[in-house]
């Protein structure tokens, strides 16, 4: 690495003086760069370098032959001027601290972005590296030290935009409304004498700060938002990949007012705070995408909690290998749904996933000749393929009723949300005897539980033996980040692990474990993305004459696996082995399986 030695003149970086760095550490060629050179269009206007080299999509001459992309560059960039890479993570940044440090103008004056204030030690992030005639003054004013990062030029641009835009939206939104809490926290309640203004769900400010915090859920795969009142404060946490994170902290007041926006675009209640409510949001992202928002609200000590589920509906058009289906169990089940009649069950816990392989199966059943109609609590994802119901129970239409309306609606194949109790179970099952197929979900931690739970729920034995086809259960487990992933050999713990996990179906060691590291693509967490692991066992005539009033249910786990089951660890096995998981990840959700 050809590095640059200091002291350097004080002066912006030029697109000549990037390149002649690039040749000068290989990681171009001269001969790649000759007809650049002569193309006076590039060295004209007030593009930064980085972001016109950017635009050529070179690649590295250097092994392992990468795109010089913009992230690419700038991390190039800080080696060779000898500072530190920062990637800006919004989640990551507290903006009202940051944008405290100075005004929007200075940051855009010298192209400069706070992003870490500690008690000692502000942390500029910049892409002018030679250019710091702003230090002096910003330490004197600060009294703090000054540490200079390198980043991304285009994220600085974009985030100075959006963390001062939204800091001033709350600052404003916080001037406009009432400081206290609000009258749903019963700590409270003494304050309602104060003041009686009311922060307006509408104002301008909420719906920027609402519209930004959805923006980034989607760019970074959130796949539920949370948004909590706290005593002091209102935290907001994002699921990604199955984790929560908290990633921003809002003001109680202003918190309060971006509830009652969704809630108003969600069609429910604004006054009503005191009991749960359920709504739904269609949105479309900035590159066009439709997503759809499942709202549900709970009254809590310190406020009315939301949680926003985020469905994207191109789930619906995924193939069942890319929700983690190997071959085998692909055929198995396919074999399964494909039958005239009968039940079959997919079971775990929530948030398992079992209501996208119901419709992504649905989705493959719905052809023009064949009556698709469900019957859910809520409607999940809205499908215009299917019949879609919503069990409304305060009007006397649950899911018993529901599925004695829609026997006589002429369907082929129905779907029901979930089996809780005997009289929709009972129901499930007429629907089943008179030649409809069914699919419904059950809460239980293994396949063969599911037989033992419909017993429990009063089903008589040869009814189950008459009408069940199958059973599926599945979890999530998280896949490892196809971008940074590294080999590890297999060490001490893992075979202990190993050997727990398979035993006694005694699978044999992967020849090469992966590990996760962590980069920008999986936000240093080494994972991107989750599969299912899938546990299918078909009802042969050796099960159904094991399912009685007393059925065993390790005699009827021990035969479902001399007749094919693969248990949920084996499954997860299969896919440490194929590289796509590690041995941690599985014992997390399929110890509990066994």
């Amino acid at each position: 690495m050809n590095q640059v030695t200091e002291p350097q003149k004080e002066h912006r970086l030029t697109l000549l003086e990037i390149v002649d760095g690039l040749v000068a550490a290989g990681q171009v060629l001269e001969s790649d760069v000759g007809q650049f050179r002569q193309d006076r269009r590039y060295f004209k206007g007030e593009t930064h370098p980085l972001v016109v080299i950017a635009e050529q999509r070179w690649k590295s001459a250097k092994a392992p032959h990468r795109l010089l992309d913009l992230e690419a560059l700038a991390q190039w960039l800080a080696e060779w001027s000898g500072l530190q890479f920062f990637h800006i993570d919004p989640l990551k940044i507290n903006f009202s601290t940051v944008t405290e440090v100075m005004s929007s103008a200075y940051a855009t004056r010298f192209r400069i972005l706070p992003v870490e204030v500690r008690s000692d030690e502000v942390t500029i992030a910049t892409a002018e590296p030679f250019e710091r005639r702003w230090e002096p003054e910003l330490k004197s004013v600060l009294r703090k030290d000054i540490r200079r990062v390198i980043a991304n030029p285009e994220d600085i641009a974009r985030y100075q935009v959006e963390f001062y835009s939204l800091a001033k939206s709350v600052k404003v939104a916080m001037s406009r409304g009432d400081t206290t809490v609000g009258t749903n926290n019963f700590e409270q309640l003494v304050e309602l004498g104060r003041s009686n203004r009311q922060f307006d769900a509408n104002d301008q400010h909420i719906v920027r700060i609402v519209d930004w915090l959805w923006q980034y859920a989607f760019d970074q795969r959130a796949s539920d938002i949370h948004i909590e009142p706290r005593r002091d404060i209102g935290i907001v946490r994002f699921r990604i990949d199955g984790v929560l994170h908290q990633v921003y902290q809002i003001p109680m007041p202003v918190l309060n007012a971006m509830t009652s926006r969704v809630k108003i675009l969600g069609r429910m209640d604004v006054v009503e705070k005191r009991r749960p409510q359920d709504g739904r949001i269609k949105t479309r992202t900035p590159d066009g995408m439709e997503v759809e928002l499942r709202l549900s609200t709970l009254p809590t000590a310190f406020g009315e909690k939301l949680v926003m589920r985020v469905f994207d509906p191109e789930v619906l058009l995924r193939d069942f290998s890319d929700l983690g289906f190997g071959q085998e169990d692909a055929s198995r089940w396919h074999e399964m749904t494909r039958k005239p009649n009968g039940i079959v069950l997919v079971t775990g816990p929530t948030g398992s996933g079992k209501t996208t392989t119901l419709y992504s199966t649905l989705k493959e059943l719905a052809v023009p000749e064949v009556n698709v109609c469900t019957l859910e609590d809520p409607i999940e994802m809205v499908e215009p393929a299917f019949n879609q119901v919503q069990v409304i129970s305060d009007i006397g239409m649950g899911f018993p009723e529901g599925i004695r309306a829609l026997m006589r609606q002429d369907p082929d194949i129905i779907m029901v949300g979930e089996i809780r109790d005997l009289e929709t179970a009972n129901m499930a099952i007429q629907a089943a005897l008179t030649g409809h197929l069914v699919l419904s979900t059950l809460h239980t931690n293994d396949a063969p539980s599911a037989i033992t739970r419909l017993l429990d729920l009063g089903v008589p034995s040869y009814l189950i033996q008459s009408t069940v086809i199958g059973v599926m259960a599945q979890r999530l487990i998280r896949t490892l980040c196809p971008h940074c992933k590294t080999v590890g050999g297999m060490r001490s713990e893992d075979e202990t692990a190993w050997n727990a996990m398979v035993s006694p179906w005694k699978a044999s060691k992967p020849a090469t474990l992966y590990r996760p590291q962590g980069c920008l693509e999986c936000r240093r967490t080494g994972y991107m993305g989750r599969l299912g692991l899938y546990e299918i066992m078909g009802l042969s005539q050796d099960l159904r004459s094991l399912i009685t009033t007393t059925t065993d249910i390790d005699r009827l786990r021990d035969q479902a696996v001399r007749e094919g089951m693969k248990p949920l660890r084996i499954s997860g096995a299969r896919k440490v082995a194929a590289g796509l998981t590690t041995i941690e990840e599985v014992l997390k959700v399929a110890a509990i399986a066994e």
